[in-house]
């Protein structure tokens, strides 16, 4: 064991002459047995984000009859009426397991988000997919990344870089708010710039700390030198958004002040208090971007293994997909209405973007968002059809408006289209039976 190693250990610094410190992450070696344009002339900025619901749905009341253009909507997507020009629906497009377990409820959404089919010894294998795209278009932003969910529950994150390193969403819409436009914001249409001599001081106290961390990394493990090297990508990416707080923003006509929630809602996840916590969520997420604090997001509305209740209904929805037994059409009545309470919360997220005006057109078209489930018959726990869409047109790159029938191909095809208008060169995504290298053609322009 490396002698006067232990919990309490910080890396520390010189600034100005005086000592600085900051504390570690828990290491292997403390433990016992080391285990348009905008006014500067600069093009709108493209964004990308994911939503996610869980427990799919039911294709004999969801799957469009139609395809391509004005497609039909069955009941469960009846809702999506006002927002259809705006959104593409991908059905009929599969998932592989290949020699992998099922590991129900994990495996869809992890191979639609990274392209590879999990393992128990590699839960969270690659990195998902908004982390590889905020590494092309979220450098030059305060958040690389915001995430958010309406679950109330901090664990329902869906983004990560690796398994050591998972992106926590925020669940308070009081906080996040806070987050984005407490006291470190900058109003990029402020008359005046003055920038905050704390920011300065923190960002001086990380650059000297980070300085001085060389050494350190010389006496650690292998493991935890990866671990650590994690921990300071963190510290640099804040000392990344301290440094553009230090730095006048360009002014934004589409940024405009947005009253912050006067309280969360209350704790729980019935469908009524899940939907206001999406909805407030939402519209802070909206003005986050139209002030380009971020370019990439996530939003959850139901976890895979959603717990969401039905007033006067004794089952949450996934307790529900399971013993709820088929009714006289033939579906389970009580589990789709939990999926159309999905897919009105999918209308609203889609519509707040399309009513936020931006340039010429609006915040929506210059948006990509990319949405799917975990499963696609939850009863069962299919993967072959997980249903998925997108929203926006990626800066004029894509169509809408459309049904696309995906002929068992693999869904991964619709997260390589996205990276691949958002100008990532990659020339395939995916591993074994999940690698594509085909673009969904149909949607682009």
């Amino acid at each position: 064991m490396i002698e006067n190693m232990n919990r309490r250990r910080a890396l520390r610094g010189i600034l100005g002459g005086s000592a600085v410190t900051v504390g570690l992450p828990l290491l292997n070696v403390f433990l016992n047995g080391n285990g348009t344009a905008l006014a500067s002339g600069d093009p709108i900025p493209t964004r990308f984000g994911t939503w996610l619901w869980g427990l799919g749905m039911n294709a004999a009341i969801f799957t469009p009859k139609k395809l391509g253009a004005n497609f039909d909507l069955p009941p469960e997507i009846e809702s999506l009426k006002n927002v259809k020009q705006h959104i593409n629906l991908f059905t009929n497009f599969n998932t592989f397991k290949d020699a992998a377990p099922l590991m129900c409820h994990h495996t869809g959404w992890v191979i639609l988000r990274t392209g590879m089919a999990p393992s128990p010894s590699n839960v969270r294998p690659g990195e998902t997919i908004d982390v590889t795209v905020a590494k092309r278009i979220g450098n030059t932003t305060r958040f690389q990344i915001l995430s958010s969910t309406a679950t109330g529950d901090v664990r329902d994150s869906y983004s990560y870089e690796s398994t050591n390193s998972i992106n926590p969403p925020d669940w308070s819409p009081v906080r996040f708010y806070q987050k984005v436009f407490g006291p470190d914001y900058q109003d990029p249409n402020a008359a005046d710039f003055v920038p905050n001599p704390k920011v300065m001081i923190r960002k001086s106290v990380l650059s000297g700390v980070l300085e001085g961390a060389k050494s350190f990394q010389q006496k650690i493990g292998a493991e935890d030198r990866a671990r650590l090297d994690q921990y300071f990508t963190g510290l640099r990416d804040l000392e990344r958004q301290l440094d553009l707080q230090l730095t006048k923003p360009t002014p934004l006509a589409a940024c405009k002040h947005i009253k912050a929630p006067a309280d969360d809602p209350a704790a729980g996840v019935d469908a009524g208090l899940v939907s206001k916590r999406h909805r407030l969520m939402t519209e802070v997420m909206v003005m986050a971007l139209a002030c380009d604090q971020t370019r990439v997001f996530n939003m959850g509305y139901a976890a895979e293994t959603a717990s969401t209740t039905k007033p006067g209904y004794e089952k949450p929805h996934h307790t529900a997909t399971h013993e709820e037994p088929l009714g006289p059409g033939g579906y389970q009545e009580e589990v789709s209405w939990f999926t159309r309470r999905a897919m009105e919360e999918w209308a609203y997220f889609v519509e707040a973007f399309a009513r936020t005006p931006e340039g010429d057109g609006t915040l929506l078209d210059h948006t990509l968002a990319y949405a799917m489930s975990d499963i696609s018959y939850a009863k069962i726990h299919s993967l072959d059809g997980i249903p998925m869409f997108t929203a926006g047109r990626a800066g004029g790159k894509l169509k809408t408006g459309l049904h696309i029938d995906g002929a068992a191909s693999p869904g991964t095809r619709v997260g390589f289209t996205a990276m691949k208008t958002l100008g990532l060169d990659i020339p395939s995504w995916g591993t074994l039976s999940n690698t594509t290298s085909k673009e969904i053609g149909e949607i682009l322009v």
